[in-house]
């Protein structure tokens, strides 16, 4: 801006100066000759005194060394000339000074010479003998004074031009350094030009527009910050040429990244050749959908093109861990099949026990042993059918009935009712501890003590021993039932708490268990917030822990 207003003071300066010069001249060119007009007239009326009174004698003696002085007689021919000959010259009767001078008493005329540098100005009068005088001097042109002019010119233009820049660049400055100062975060506030007030004005109005939606962004950009940064699934923003734009802790923790990676190619996180070409044809197709295994855990990756009216500009990459739900969706079907297996033995065996006693195959003496095998197989899935109830109730998560309960009582109870069985193998059941109340439903509890006491009394060894103990521990209930029985192998001791696992199958079924037990005491132990440990080491016994 500096810039431009100097130019143009410069340039108009320059202008007025140049125009100034040659109107100056021009008038002064005019005066000048108007001037000399007048002194040659004046002269002229002097010499035609002097030649009325004196002739030729007048006339020559005369200086004509500035003027040249020439007398014609009426028919043209000259009698009398300073500057030439008289018998070399030429007729001048149709000269036109002289022709109005022979017609009107007095004539003027004008002429320039052949190279336009120099004109030559005529006056002349009649005489009373009807001859005519002449008078005309010579008159430089006006590009001839111009040129003669050219170094004083050269030098005010030179002291203009000079000036002018000076002027110019102190003006300019001076112009420019209140809008250069200006405060455009505060624009009423500044105190400059009133022809400035409507832009700061509407700069203050565009301010807090601005500032409205900036902030408005600003909201939104936190908002899905804390949206994205809180979500366990994996979200990846690439723009159209695959540059990460935005990666949620999540992702960064699935591609192993780290902050440094926005606005790098993400080619660079990940280089897996499956995920590179499932966005190549997400970017081309619009959609495509992966499913990969990382890190132990399965991920369905979703990849979605980013579309602006026909434009491609990103794509979003979606990764769901789907592991859960993969082992969800395996333990029922190995829970279908399991029940349907567990389900299908005993009612084959009723089945077939009736049909003997229909068909009248069965031995007399036999028939007792036969209806107690139905009825035991009966009872044995009427408990599968009770324990699976059980789970689907508590899979529901249908709220139960709270209260006050002491596990001590509880586990005195079990020991009690188990007395009998545990005289016929041969083993002893110790309760000890102290009285210990928390908030729980009973009847689950129950099935917590239950199961993990008879288990412990099923496999154990003759003349073994399990003891039960309740205590306080760093403000939990602390509930414990150690074996010694034949314990369990490691590498079963990850599942023994599934659905309708069995370390030996063959024990199991004939102690009449489900299967369902432990699986039972685990998701009575989830609905409390309960933890679970347990501990065991082949052929000494086995120890499960429940922190409430």
């Amino acid at each position: 801006m500096t810039g431009k207003i100097f130019k143009s003071i410069v340039t108009v300066a320059v202008a007025v100066l140049c125009c100034s010069l040659l109107f100056v001249m021009g008038v002064l060119f005019g005066y000048a000759n108007d001037l000399q007009a007048m002194q040659l007239r004046d002269e002229l009326s002097i010499a035609a005194a002097g030649t009325e009174q004196a002739g030729l004698d007048f006339l020559e003696a005369l200086d004509g060394s500035h003027y040249r002085i020439t007398w014609v007689q009426p028919d043209g021919t000259v009698k009398f000339d300073t500057h030439a000959q008289t018998a070399r010259m030429e007729n001048h009767l149709q000269r036109e000074e002289i022709q109005q001078a022979l017609g009107y008493g007095s004539g003027s005329a004008v002429r320039h010479s052949d190279t336009l540098l120099e004109k030559r100005i005529y006056e002349a009068t009649r005489l009373s003998d009807g001859s005519v005088l002449r008078i005309s001097a010579s008159q430089k042109t006006l590009w001839v004074l111009l040129s003669g002019m050219v170094q004083p010119v050269c030098i005010v233009v030179v002291l203009a031009i000079a000036l002018s820049a000076f002027l110019a660049t102190r003006v300019s400055r001076r112009l420019v350094e209140p809008i250069n100062q200006l405060d455009l975060e505060h624009p009423m506030e500044n105190d400059t030009y009133e022809e400035l007030a409507p832009l700061l004005n509407r700069i203050q109005q565009q301010h807090l527009k601005i500032t409205s939606q900036m902030q408005s962004l600003r909201q939104k950009s936190d908002e899905l910050e804390q949206i994205t940064a809180n979500m366990r699934e994996a979200l990846v923003l690439l723009d159209r040429h695959g540059v990460i734009l935005s990666m949620n802790p999540a992702a960064a923790g699935l591609f192993q990244a780290d902050s440094d990676c926005i606005g790098t190619p993400f080619l660079t996180v990940e280089r897996n050749p499956e995920i590179t070409a499932a966005v190549d044809e997400a970017m081309r197709d619009g959609r495509c959908e992966l499913k990969r295994a990382r890190g132990g855990r399965s991920y369905q990756f979703l990849f979605s093109r980013i579309t602006s009216g026909t434009e491609v500009v990103g794509l979003v990459i979606l990764a769901v861990d789907v592991t859960e739900a993969e082992n969800a969706e395996r333990n029922r079907r190995e829970f279908s099949a399991n029940v349907s297996h567990e389900l299908k033995t005993p009612l084959q065996s009723i089945i077939g026990s009736a049909e003997l006693l229909e068909n009248g195959l069965v031995k007399p003496e036999d028939t007792q042993r036969f209806i107690g095998n139905i009825r035991k197989e009966a009872s044995r899935l009427v408990l599968l059918i009770e324990d699976v109830i059980r789970l689907s109730h508590l899979d529901e998560g249908v709220q139960l009935q709270k209260e006050d309960v002491d596990i001590l009582d509880i586990a005195e109870e079990i020991a009690q009712s188990l007395r009998i069985p545990a005289q016929e193998k041969d083993v002893t059941i110790h309760v000890t501890g102290e009285h210990c109340t928390f908030p729980g439903v009973r009847g689950l509890v129950f099935e917590i003590v239950q199961n993990l006491c008879s288990n412990a009394l099923k496999y154990n060894v003759p003349g073994g021993r399990v003891d039960v103990s309740v205590k306080k521990q760093d403000g939990h209930v602390v509930f414990s039932v150690a074996d010694t029985g034949i314990g369990i192998p490691p590498e079963h001791q990850s599942r023994v708490f599934e659905r309708f696992y069995r370390v030996d199958k063959s024990h199991s079924r004939a102690s009449g268990g489900t299967g369902l037990g432990l699986s039972i005491v685990k998701h009575a132990a989830q609905y409390h917030n309960a933890a679970l440990k347990l501990e065991s080491t082949p052929g000494k016994g086995t120890t499960v822990t429940c922190i409430f």
